[in-house]
């Protein structure tokens, strides 16, 4: 198993496994592809490539506070655009650590970047196929994780669900 990671000149992340492109991300505008046609969305238990895009659940919808962290609280040391995929946990075990983690997008102005320390109204999308609608109630908070590390929090202001 032989696993390249690739960044070009115009700052585009290529990720290849055994010499096949299975992965690109284009680092200015925080897009990415995945190209592999056996690379599975953790919820959807579905091929994500262009081919399924008719396919593609309906999104959730969420209008957002998003507060980042500051630098000095542990949060970190640049700020997010528009695009920007981190982990997003509704609940803790009781002994602090995370069971279950959602993948959603923060969704802004592009040409913005929230640095950390700042509160935005954001939109911040979910797959409708993840167990999450229980969380959703105006008000609520939820933490913005990188892997482990706790980056900032949101709060819901509006929710849009799919039709």
């Amino acid at each position: 198993m032989k696993i390249r990671k690739e960044i070009k000149d115009d700052n585009e992340l290529y990720l290849w496994f055994n010499n096949k492109l299975i992965y690109k991300r284009w680092l200015n505008d925080g897009y990415s592809k995945i190209f592999d046609h056996f690379a599975y969305g953790k919820y959807t238990e579905q091929s994500i490539t262009d081919l399924d895009l008719d396919k593609t659940p309906p999104l959730i919808k969420l209008k957002t506070n998003l507060k980042m962290i500051s630098t000095e609280k542990g949060g970190r040391k640049n700020g997010i655009k528009s695009g920007y995929r981190p982990n997003h946990v509704f609940e803790y075990q009781t002994n602090g650590q995370f069971e279950y983690a959602f993948i959603g997008d923060i969704q802004f102005d592009k040409n913005i970047i929230i640095m950390p320390g700042e509160s935005k109204i954001v939109t911040i999308r979910f797959l409708s196929h993840q167990p999450i609608e229980q969380y959703l109630n105006i008000g609520r908070k939820w933490w913005i994780h990188e892997g482990s590390n706790l980056v900032g929090e949101a709060k819901i202001l509006e929710i849009k669900l799919p039709k």
